[in-house]
């Protein structure tokens, strides 16, 4: 089911991302979440998507997966284990569109052979 329609109080865009990130509040991430499969988050998840939310709107910057991960001491791949993919954190982080070539990295990313064992 596409997020615009399961939770048609919030505006995403065509790819399921949120079109204003002010409209993001952690009721909505969890909202997200559970329409993506994923969850309930846990404190692993809130520190991987505070993270991920906290470079993106101060520095505009989209942040490798294993930063995010290494800065919390968790393994190379918890995005895979967490979320499913950098798609699925981006879009629970309420973040837009992270623009075409950095959506077709995370679109094509494929998880570890560990994710997939």
């Amino acid at each position: 089911m596409q997020l615009s329609q399961a939770l048609p109080d919030i505006e995403f865009d065509e790819y399921g991302f949120l079109r204003d990130p002010r409209q993001w509040d952690r009721s909505v991430a969890e909202r997200i979440a559970r329409v993506l499969g994923v969850g309930p988050l846990g404190e692993e998840h809130w520190a991987v998507i505070d993270f991920v939310r906290d470079r993106w709107l101060e520095h505009g910057a989209i942040e490798a997966n294993q930063v995010a991960c290494a800065h919390h001491k968790l393994e190379d791949h918890c995005v895979w284990r967490l979320f499913g993919g950098p798609l699925e954190l981006w879009r629970i982080a309420g973040l837009p569109w992270p623009g075409s070539e950095a959506f077709t990295y995370m679109e094509n990313e494929e998880p570890p052979e560990a994710v997939n064992a």
